[in-house]
């Protein structure tokens, strides 16, 4: 008897001791499904939208040679345009080809379009595609408000966010960090591309004479118009929300913000990014 229960405790600190073994090999990060992913407990998880990709994937060409020839970094640009389009499906993107919400001020003398915003009926400028709003974007930040920024390193989005927000773009006092999240969310920082001195050096000179020549040729007034600081309410959707708890937490329709989103059902996604406000 002695024997037999012997046997068996050795048999089970045997078990014992490779159950451990397999605990210490096995990744805590690995699931039954295969996600290789790391897992944080601590905090909600943070996931891309399918609508988000594909957006990126889109426009990350534009991105990437507004980039090269001015120095805004990609990143900066395709998280700007993720957010104040709301992944392309605001009104002004998809009846204006507006993606950064560019009023008729300066000297536009293209097609235009009209809705409330600071005032009612205030002049928005249309777009004959996206590209050009991505384009006009650029020239839009070819200012002296915005001067200082094109002396950053061309990959240094963490300045570009913080320097947009100091030089009055937005009104959001989290925007630099609502930039910078979306951008390591959705690691736009690999379409950045870094440059040696003097390729910085001859673009800071190229960008400091067409500020010159903006600043000579545009009315101080009408460049103000052209664009209202960066004020709309954007919310991230977490775990378990709906947009009917959505629509009760900021007071507005569960149809209007399908109405500003373009969505076609009630379906969310975690870390789906909802324009709720304009």
């Amino acid at each position: 008897m002695k024997s037999y229960l012997s046997i068996l405790v050795f048999a089970l600190l045997l078990t014992s001791c490779a159950s451990k073994r397999g605990a210490v090999l096995r990744n805590p990060n690995d699931r039954a499904d295969g996600y290789k992913g790391t897992v944080n407990t601590n905090r909600t998880i943070k996931s891309t939208s399918v609508s988000g990709l594909a957006y990126i994937d889109q426009y990350k060409g534009i991105a990437i040679r507004e980039m090269n020839q001015y120095g805004i970094p990609a990143s900066i640009k395709l998280a700007q345009a993720l957010l104040e389009s709301g992944n392309g499906n605001s009104y002004l993107a998809r009846e204006a080809n507006n993606h950064f919400g560019i009023k008729c001020g300066g000297v536009w003398n293209g097609k235009s379009i009209t809705r409330d915003d600071d005032n009612p009926n205030d002049c928005f400028r249309v777009y004959g595609n996206p590209e050009e709003s991505f384009k006009d974007h650029s020239q839009f930040l070819l200012r002296k408000r915005y001067e200082k920024l094109f002396t950053l390193d061309k990959d240094d989005y963490k300045g570009w966010a913080r320097g947009l927000k100091e030089a009055g773009y937005a009104t959001n006092p989290r925007y630099p960090e609502l930039l910078i999240d979306l951008i390591e969310r959705y690691q736009l920082q690999q379409y950045d591309r870094t440059e040696t001195f003097v390729e910085k050096e001859k673009r800071e000179e190229k960008v400091v004479e067409m500020i010159e020549v903006k600043t000579e040729s545009e009315p101080p007034i009408q460049t103000e118009k052209m664009k209202s600081p960066v004020a709309m309410v954007i919310h991230e959707v977490r775990s378990s929300e709906t947009l009917y708890s959505l629509s009760k937490r900021y007071n507005v329709s569960v149809e209007q913000i399908k109405q500003l989103n373009a969505m076609g059902s009630d379906n969310l996604s975690v870390g789906q990014l909802l324009v709720i406000s304009k």
